[in-house]
Formats: structure tokens, C-alpha cells, sequence
């Protein structure tokens, strides 16, 4: 990414070191350097970061690649050699933000953890993901998301009554851990403004998944309820499900206030639904949920998916189709919003996701796509730290680039 002058992007002139692989800590450089942060990728020589090869794969590299590694400089260093490990030290040096999400120790062992830089760069603002955290009796542990979603929670409530829970096909704790650590370093470097001091950013992946548990601990704590998977439900609210029209096409419908569910039955047709003192409220639609359930599934199932969402838009009830890729990327919607952004790989087209949220005055962009390996090599290392041809050749040869 070449910043200029004309970059109004809110984080424009912010230098991130981006170390680590796979997603988390990934994603992190990815939200920060779609606002307009310089990010500088480090990977190993020769084979880079896992998921250029994962899943499918076009030319040789990941078509989700593109999207991950967008905006990024990226860059190969051995960080097992002394001599790549002390690059390092110089790149950070001259950075605003490092990120890293190796086992904690990990960085200490190579000699470049936080406490590393403090007397050369006492502003730096120092991002660490982890399964676990830095602290406590499991942060030594190997934490990859899937484990994290259930020690955090998340799983558990996932899923049907009876049955073992389920996983969305989605490495949700890792892209919530790197939200959170862009949501750190942003506070972090807010906090930098005031006094010039950096500070270390620590996220846990079991953490970032515990955030999204709404009322499930005090809920527990205050009641001794311990919430349990509901299948397409949502417990204590009624109606929030998903049914099935005679098209056998699924619909969500979310009739959760007083007055939107009088809009839902009169819609349906039922309009005495709507003067039931039993159903006056959600506690008591909650007592007679499968009642209303089956009102609404009967109706549903009378029409086809286009005939009961059109019914419920007239009336004003949320209610929505249940989207597939293919779904999105035919929509109007998705793309009035911008939501897609074309980059061009080897003169083909590709369409990846936008990252929100979305700034009126200094919106984010992608300005490329996912590099190839080390195509940044003599761009960082020449213009960051001055090293020539010759001294590139020579890091080269010995594999530390």
C-alpha cells in the first residue's frame, strides 16, 4: 500500500508489524489496514502463511487470500535465526503497533516480547492473541478457536436439545478475537494520544466468544439458570424461529415486541391472536410457545416463501430469507451497500467482502489484493531500514528472507 499525502483514511500514517498466521491475528491487520494502516506482513520464507493454500485455490494460492492479506506489505523473515529475530527488532522499532498470536512464551523464547522494545519504543502498542490469554493456569495451552468457542461458552448453547452442539461452518472465535484486538489497539492507541505511552493489547479467543454471551452469567449467577441450546430458537422470546413455506424454503421471523407480533397475526389473519390475553405479552407467549409457533408455521406452510415475505415487509414484521453465498451476491441490497469490492489477480476478477462498519467522511478500501510471498522484501527492508540489493541477496541466500 503506497499512503500519500491524500490518504484520508482515519488510520493513515499508523505502521503495524503483523507476525503470526492463520486468522486471528491476521484479521486484526486486516481491519486495521483496510482503515489506512501501513501493515507489513511477516511470514516464513519459502512457505508463508497457511492459508495461502487453504480451501479453494486458484493460480496456486487461496481465492481467501485475496481478501485476508488485502493492503498488507508483505514480507519473509525466519524468526528461528538470530539474524531475522534481530530484523524484526528493527522493523518494530520503527512501528506504531505490532501484532503477533503465537503460544504465550513464545515471543520471550525468541527474545522479542513487549518488554523487548520499551526503552527503544516506548509508544509501541503491543498485540497478543491467544487461546487463553497471557495470564492464568491455561495460557500455556494451545488454543485454536474451535476449543475456545466451547471453553468460552459459545458452543454449548449452540444446537439442539439432546443433541451434541453444533459449530456455524466458521472460525467465529478467531475473527471475533481479531475484532477485538483492532478494537484494542484502537483504544490503545487513543490512549497514546494523551501520553505517549504504549501499552500491551492481550485478547484471548475464549474471551472474545465470552463477550457475546448477553445474560447467560448473571442469568446463572442470580437465578441458577444455565441456558441450553434451543435449536432455531431463541430462549425467552417468542416468536423468534425459523419456518418452513410451502416452497420448502426456510424463513426467520423475529415478532419480538407487543406490537410487532399484532402486526404478525393480523398479517396471518388470526387477528383474535392479537386480543388473547395469554399472549398480551412475551412472558405469556413464552408459556404458550408452542401454540404461536404452530400458528405461524401453519401459515408459513400455506404460502410460498416469497408470498409470506411480502406479506410480512406490508406489515412491518422483521422477517428474512436464510442467505447462501450465492443469495448475497445476487442481492441489490448487498450491493447498494457496497459491500463488494472487485480486485484483479492475474488479470482475473474476484469479488471479496468489504469491511465494515462504514465512514461517511473517511471510509476504509481495498487498494489490493493479498500479495504474493516476500513481493515486499525489497520495499520494507530498503526504504525501513536501508539495506541494498547486495545485503538482500545475502539474507536471502542464507534463508533468513
Amino acid at each position: 500500500m503506497t499512503q500519500t499525502a491524500q490518504d484520508t483514511r482515519p488510520l493513515a500514517g499508523m505502521r503495524v508489524i503483523e507476525i503470526g498466521q492463520l486468522l486471528a491475528g491476521p484479521f486484526t491487520g486486516t481491519i486495521l489496514g483496510y482503515f489506512g494502516a501501513e501493515v507489513i506482513k511477516v511470514e516464513p520464507p519459502g512457505q508463508g502463511d497457511p492459508i495461502r493454500s487453504w480451501r479453494e485455490v486458484r493460480n496456486g494460492t487461496s481465492l481467501w487470500w485475496a481478501s485476508l492479506a488485502r493492503n498488507k506489505k508483505c514480507v519473509t523473515l525466519d524468526l528461528r535465526n538470530e539474524r531475522g529475530r534481530a530484523l524484526l527488532r528493527e522493523l518494530a522499532g520503527k512501528a506504531d503497533v505490532f501484532i503477533e498470536n503465537f503460544r504465550p512464551g513464545t515471543m520471550e523464547k525468541w527474545g522479542l516480547g513487549p518488554d523487548t522494545f520499551k526503552a527503544d519504543n516506548p509508544g509501541l502498542i503491543y498485540a497478543r492473541i491467544s487461546g487463553y490469554g497471557q495470564t492464568g493456569p491455561n495460557a500455556p495451552k494451545a488454543g485454536f478457536a474451535s476449543v475456545c468457542e466451547a471453553y468460552g461458552g459459545f458452543r454449548y448453547v449452540n444446537g439442539f436439545p439432546g443433541e451434541p452442539p453444533v459449530r456455524p461452518n466458521l472460525s467465529i472465535g478467531d475473527t471475533l478475537a481479531g475484532i477485538h484486538a483492532a478494537l484494542g489497539v484502537l483504544l490503545a492507541y487513543i490512549g497514546r494520544q494523551r501520553d505517549g505511552a504504549g501499552q500491551v493489547v492481550d485478547v484471548a479467543i475464549f474471551e472474545a466468544v465470552f463477550n457475546l454471551l448477553e445474560a447467560v452469567i448473571p442469568e446463572y449467577a442470580g437465578a441458577g439458570v444455565i441456558r441450553q441450546p434451543s435449536g432455531s430458537t431463541l430462549t425467552g422470546i417468542v416468536p423468534s424461529n425459523t419456518y418452513r413455506c410451502s416452497d420448502d424454503k426456510l424463513i426467520v421471523i423475529g415478532a419480538n415486541t407487543n406490537s410487532m407480533f399484532k402486526r404478525l397475526v393480523e398479517a396471518m389473519g388470526q387477528p383474535a391472536m392479537a386480543e388473547d390475553p395469554r399472549l398480551a405479552d412475551n412472558a405469556g407467549r413464552v408459556t404458550h410457545q408452542a401454540e404461536v409457533d404452530g400458528a405461524v408455521q401453519a401459515w408459513t406452510g400455506s404460502l410460498t416463501a416469497a408470498e409470506a415475505l411480502a406479506a410480512l415487509d406490508a406489515a412491518g414484521v422483521a422477517a428474512g430469507p436464510i442467505y447462501d453465498a450465492r443469495d448475497m451476491y445476487e442481492d441489490p441490497h448487498f450491493h447498494a451497500r457496497g459491500l463488494f469490492q472487485e480486485v484483479t489477480i492475474n488479470g482475473e476478477p474476484l469479488a471479496i467482502p468489504a469491511i465494515v462498519p462504514l465512514l461517511s467522511r473517511t471510509p476504509g478500501r481495498t487498494d489490493f489484493p493479498g500479495p504474493a510471498l516476500g513481493s515486499h522484501n525489497a520495499d520494507v527492508y530498503g526504504s525501513l531500514l536501508g539495506l541494498d540489493d547486495d545485503a538482500l541477496g545475502e539474507l536471502r541466500e542464507a534463508g533468513v528472507i
